[in-house]
């Protein structure tokens, strides 16, 4: 069963959506307009990519199991 939404909700998934869009822009702004950038965002996404590749593969062939877990209510809630 969905939950039904709130009113101010559509808002934030609108501006959600707008700040995604003005970010990537500023992005390609930075790439077209400053050359020192392009290396910086190029090593960064090679390096960001390559973490992620690993974490994926590690959790993969290596998934945490629930008796591995000691704390599993580390603020005491619930």
């Amino acid at each position: 069963m969905e939950p039904t939404p709130q009113p101010g909700q559509e808002k934030r998934v609108l501006r959600s959506s707008a700040s995604l869009i003005v970010a990537v822009a500023l992005v390609l702004v930075l790439l077209a307009w400053l050359p020192a950038y392009r290396w910086f965002f190029l090593i960064s996404l090679a390096i960001g990519v390559t973490v992620a590749g690993i974490l994926h593969f590690w959790n993969k062939h290596k998934p945490v199991k629930e008796e591995n877990i000691e704390n599993k209510r580390p603020l005491g809630l619930g």
